[in-house]
């Protein structure tokens, strides 16, 4: 893969990171609003955890591009930003 396919990969990535991140933003705002309003505690629920999926697939998806970036050496500004894979064991354990 070039590195203009890579680039053009990551920048899907962060698209749909930053779309399952406004909407788990917006989950955890309908939350908060049933829990301040005494909703069903099982629809609380129901939603706090398509909350807790949407963060948890973000962070998973932030973690699989740094994981692609690493095949790049160098940024454009010829510094080396590569993650070991021990960083990147304890992020994606972090997940966990």
């Amino acid at each position: 893969m070039g590195i203009t396919a890579l680039a053009t990969h990551a920048s899907d990535d962060l698209r749909k990171t930053l779309n399952r991140l406004k909407r788990a933003q917006g989950q955890l705002g309908a939350v908060i609003t049933a829990v301040e309003s005494g909703a069903d505690c099982r629809a609380v629920v129901t939603q706090l955890a398509a909350v807790s999926s949407a963060i948890d697939r973000a962070g998973f998806t932030i973690i699989s591009s740094a994981m692609k970036e690493c095949l790049i050496d160098d940024d454009e500004n010829g510094e080396t930003n590569k993650l070991s894979v021990d960083e990147l064991e304890k992020l994606f354990l972090s997940l966990a």
